[in-house]
């Protein structure tokens, strides 16, 4: 029995073609291994990976060829087995677009020889640093370190294991918990453990009721009281991360805050499997599920894929394209990317490859002049004002930028689908943020001699001030 069924809808939001069924048909398919893997060292938010191979060097299935940097930062692993071919920087799909990340490219042999195991440890220290350490991060899209979410120190209300799944295209959680929902729930129930907290949610979108299902019969398996399931709106962007603590809390995630700050921890379905697979296994994360799809595959579908792994590769595993595509995206239709082409790998952020044709995405991309509807507004899930930051992000105005909330904005794309004069506002937000980090780190950057100077000054006079009494003193 399903605990909670939301009908209310979330501020903001659109209802969208899902685009699921046709990847959705045939179970996950496994066991595909390519010729090469180039593997970012850059594949989490924070600190990059440090390479710990040399060109030349044999490496095993699960061994370590980058330690964790400084905080938050994850380690990366060989997917499988092979000799290392080059040491290199190459584009690579991060979770804020596509970059140049330095790699590890390796050469498979196709033996598949897995590395000595590592124990999961007994106490939660220990366990965390074992998160860092096996790679695990957010699978949803957000990379970031497992280790440092579940390894916060402040008091958790509720975990929000996130299977809404809610962006077009974008299947491979859906199939996940249709086809491996026990190892969903243990891997819930052990982020529980971590982080003591007394209740955990595990949140599907209704229009996945087969996976909604399975999660029930495997918690059902368990018994256990913290464990609760929640079916919440089939509405874009429904599974964000303060979306959904809005949703099942009522509570608003305060502007500049993370909803860990308010009690809140929000994990993907599929961080929960890596996690149970980590600590049942000691398999550190060197795989995930990946939706290729779009009307340009030959046969769509979800397929475990080693990181790594060259997206031209998978998709020939696929069958290969259909004539006519047009673009090529990484992610989904309103928050993905679009690749240059498709050497680029597959990597921890990676969820989804569309090969869209022309009559899926906008080829034409003439625009009017803003008419003021405020149809922008009424679609935005974080109660923004796009029209209004728009006008900030052309005239560069920083402050206003500041002011008016662009770091809230979620880059979800209701805007642009919302907008009648076709204007490409999530780009221009997208492109106003780097320049506001930029301009910070600029103004970072000029004010630290000066502060410099102000230290030595104060520290100065605070010598100058202390010879004076010590001179009184002896008068």
């Amino acid at each position: 029995m399903v605990d909670y069924v939301f009908e209310r809808h979330l501020s903001g939001g659109i209802h969208i073609a899902a685009n699921k069924d046709t990847s959705t048909e045939t179970p996950i398919r496994r066991g595909f291994i390519p010729t090469t893997l180039v593997l970012s060292l850059r594949q989490h938010r924070g600190t990059p990976a440090e390479s710990l191979v040399r060109v030349g060097e044999r490496v095993l299935r699960g061994q370590m060829i980058a330690r964790p940097g400084a905080p938050p930062s994850a380690a990366v692993h060989a997917s499988t087995s092979g000799v290392v071919r080059a040491l290199e920087e190459r584009l690579v799909l991060a979770g804020d677009g596509v970059q140049p990340s330095p790699c590890v490219v390796i050469e498979t042999d196709g033996r598949d020889e897995r590395a000595p195991a590592e124990p999961w440890p007994s106490e939660r220290a220990a366990q965390v640093e074992r998160l860092r350490s096996g790679g695990l991060v957010g699978l949803g899209g957000a990379v970031f370190p497992t280790a440092d979410k579940l390894g916060t120190s402040e008091p958790c209300k509720t975990l929000i294991v996130n299977g809404a799944e809610c962006e077009p295209y974008i299947s491979c959680d859906d199939l996940l918990m249709r086809e491996h929902a026990a190892d969903v729930v243990a891997g819930a129930l052990l982020m529980t453990d971590l982080l003591a907290t007394p209740l955990c949610i595990i949140a599907i979108e209704r229009d996945k009721q087969r996976a909604i299902e399975a999660i029930e019969q495997a918690a059902r398996a368990v018994e256990d009281p913290r464990l609760k399931l929640a079916e919440v709106p089939t509405i874009y962007p429904a599974g964000g991360e303060r979306q959904l603590v809005e949703l099942l809390s009522g509570e608003e995630v305060p502007s500049g805050r993370y909803p860990s700050e308010v009690g809140y921890v929000c994990q993907n379905v599929a961080t929960a499997v890596a996690l149970i697979r980590l600590a049942r296994d000691a398999e550190p994360l060197i795989s995930r599920i990946v939706t290729v799809t779009g009307g340009g595959i030959k046969t769509p579908q979800n397929v475990e894929t080693l990181l790594g792994t060259p997206i031209g590769q998978l998709v020939a595993f696929c069958g290969g394209y259909h004539s006519g595509v047009v673009r090529l995206i990484g992610g989904g239709s309103m928050m993905g990317h679009a690749l240059p082409d498709d050497d680029l790998p597959i990597g921890k952020a990676s969820n989804c490859v569309i090969a869209a044709t022309a009559a899926e995405v906008r080829i034409d991309p003439s625009e009017w002049p803003c008419i003021r509807c405020g149809d922008c507004a009424m679609v935005c899930p974080p109660r923004l004002q796009p029209q209004e930051l728009l006008v900030a992000a052309e005239k560069s105005d920083f402050d206003a930028l500041h002011l008016l909330g662009l770091r809230d904005c979620i880059e979800c794309g209701c805007c642009d689908v919302a907008c009648p004069s076709h204007i490409s506002l999530t780009e221009r937000f997208r492109h106003a943020k780097r320049a506001q980090a930029q301009r910070d780190r600029d103004v970072t950057f000029s004010a630290a001699p000066f502060e410099h100077r102000e230290t030595r000054l104060d520290a100065e006079r605070g010598r100058a001030a202390t010879l004076t009494d010590r001179l009184k003193g002896r008068a």
